[in-house]
């Protein structure tokens, strides 16, 4: 599976594959029509008390991945649906966070691949 992540606001090129919205909250200053055939799996991403909690803080970063696995163990449905989406071809996850290293397409890239 060729998995990539990519911050939302960038433009869409070839090589991006099937774009996907993996965040719950739609992006800031995007409109609905430049994403227009992109899904928006809002269900896979994490809890709304999860995405507080964390605060876009590296240093929790061990710790969101641990408990956002959690919360999709116990998702399956949501895990199901975005495999579903998923092909033998790249698929890019998009996301919205400033920190490319430290987000939850980033984190559910790790959970799908392993």
């Amino acid at each position: 599976m060729d998995l990539r992540c990519k911050r939302v606001y960038l433009p869409a090129e070839p090589g991006d594959g099937r774009r996907i919205l993996v965040d719950r909250l739609w992006p800031r200053g995007v409109s609905r029509e430049s994403l227009a055939g992109v899904p928006w799996l809002k269900e896979i991403a994490p809890s709304a008390e999860l995405r507080k909690w964390f605060g876009h803080e590296p240093a929790k970063w061990a710790e969101l991945k641990r408990r956002y696995f959690v919360e999709l163990d116990a998702n399956p449905a949501a895990v199901a649906d975005l495999r579903k989406h998923l092909g033998r071809h790249r698929t890019t996850l998009l996301y919205a966070a400033r920190d490319g290293q430290h987000n939850n397409a980033v984190a559910l890239r790790e959970y799908l691949l392993r």
